[in-house]
């Protein structure tokens, strides 16, 4: 499988380890950035070129999935999902590694390098690379409402619509406490 890294200044140390990992695994490993330590380095345009090679390849028919880190892996995130066709999640466990590929089919994890070990992220990349889409139809569903609305704006109708029920949580002068539950 090919692998798009990127990253910023914070988890290049993760990146350069990754890559080492992930080749030795047997994967195709394409870095996207940065190429050297830079403390005031801007990740977006490394995220988003790595999330961008994710379509195209895939758009090809080539079997490829992104990898971007950060300090938090939150920004790294955002910046790979301005990219159509991306589906970025941000894992911070085996557990959200694994859901992000069987229930999101998602095709770029954000991890933050602040916030794990080495073996920790690796772990969650390994577990993310080798877990399959489940092609459930409730899955299938919510992601092409997703790409439907990338595509053209278009939402399913809101159900407050038709019953005449405002589009709000509670009015000022309701009892409504939040405190309470």
């Amino acid at each position: 499988m090919r692998i798009h890294i990127a990253t910023d200044h914070a988890g290049l140390e993760f990146s350069t380890q990754l890559q080492h990992h992930l080749a030795a695994a047997g994967h195709e490993v394409v870095d996207h950035g940065p190429l050297e330590y830079d403390p005031l380095d801007d990740y977006p345009a490394f995220c988003i070129r790595a999330a961008q090679a994710v379509v195209s390849d895939q758009a090809a028919g080539i079997e490829t999935l992104g990898v971007v880190f950060g300090g938090s892996g939150n920004g790294e995130q955002i910046a790979a999902n301005k990219v159509a066709g991306v589906r970025a999640a941000l894992v911070w466990s085996i557990a959200t590694a694994e859901l992000a590929r069987e229930h999101n089919d998602a095709n770029v994890i954000a991890i933050g390098a602040r916030q794990h070990t080495f073996e920790e992220a690796a772990s969650f990349i390994d577990r993310f690379v080798a877990t399959p889409f489940s092609g459930e139809e409730r899955h299938a569903r919510r992601i092409a409402q997703l790409a439907a609305y990338e595509e053209d704006g278009s939402l399913l109708p809101d159900p407050r619509a038709t019953t005449g029920q405002p589009d709000v949580l509670a009015a000022d002068d309701s009892s409504f406490d939040p405190e309470a539950g």
